[in-house]
């Protein structure tokens, strides 16, 4: 059992998935760990528990789940360099998307997939020693990450009340959204979460461009650029500030 306790994170719509690649890639580097889930060494602490399960024979497994309500993303993980890193159960897909709608998101396919989700979180936080709490990541512009990923935290409410939950969010810009219901789902998403979540770190999608375009010299920014800018990020966060987690369960009880 780490010394802090576990923390399980939760990846909801396309870019959650695509954000877990970046992460979950820097948690690798950061602790030694191969794309197989072997460790190079052993650790000199078990501060990598704090995010893996170890097994008897060595391997670690994320403690995450990775949930979309169309397959494309997830399909890329399953095929990808890491594919033999995550648990397949970790990874679970719909069979068609939320098209950008909050209200299917979160009233129809969510509802669709929230025992399923909710079954895969409660087999990982069963084995946990000490768990601390929830990490989500998701962007509220789209009907996946906004509806599924509030429905997800609400259902948190009635299991895990005492525990902290805290989210990353991709906020959309009103000056690049290429959606016109991006807005709509920003504020509902918005509303409902203030009443789920414990702590929210916004993220703004105009400034991860302008961070891209200006500091870092990337003319024409893709969301792989962005999404290892969030990884670095929500890794530092995590890492430097996992204290977060003690001062909340502190105040929630």
């Amino acid at each position: 059992m780490s010394n802090f306790g576990e923390i399980i994170q939760i990846h909801v719509g396309q870019a959650g998935a695509q954000i877990a690649n970046a992460c979950w890639e820097l948690n690798c580097i950061e602790h030694g760990i191969n794309a197989n889930g072997c460790l190079h060494q052993i650790p000199e602490d078990d501060s990598f528990k704090t995010f893996f399960a170890l097994s008897q024979s060595m391997k670690v497994v994320p403690r995450l789940v990775i949930v979309d309500s169309e397959p494309t993303v997830i399909d890329e993980i399953r095929s990808g360099w890491y594919r033999n890193l995550f648990h397949p159960d970790s990874l679970i897909t719909g069979k068609e998307d939320c098209g950008s709608n909050f209200a299917r998101g979160y009233y129809t396919i969510g509802w669709e997939m929230i025992d399923l989700t909710l079954d895969r979180i409660r087999r990982i936080a069963e084995v946990c020693d000490n768990l601390r709490g929830f990490l989500m990541f998701r962007s509220i512009g789209g009907g996946t990450g906004s509806g599924l990923g509030n429905l997800i935290f609400e259902k948190f409410q009635m299991e895990y009340a005492k525990k902290p939950k805290l989210e990353f969010i991709v906020f959309p810009s009103p000056s690049m959204a290429p959606l016109i219901v991006e807005a709509y789902n920003t504020v509902l998403s918005t509303h409902m979460g203030m009443d789920v979540s414990d702590c929210s770190f916004i993220v703004d999608n105009e400034a991860l461009y302008d961070i891209c375009s200006h500091k870092l010299d990337v003319k024409s920014p893709t969301y792989t650029n962005l999404n290892r800018i969030i990884g670095q990020v929500g890794c530092f966060f995590i890492y430097c500030f996992t204290k977060v987690f003690s001062t909340l369960e502190f105040y929630i009880w």
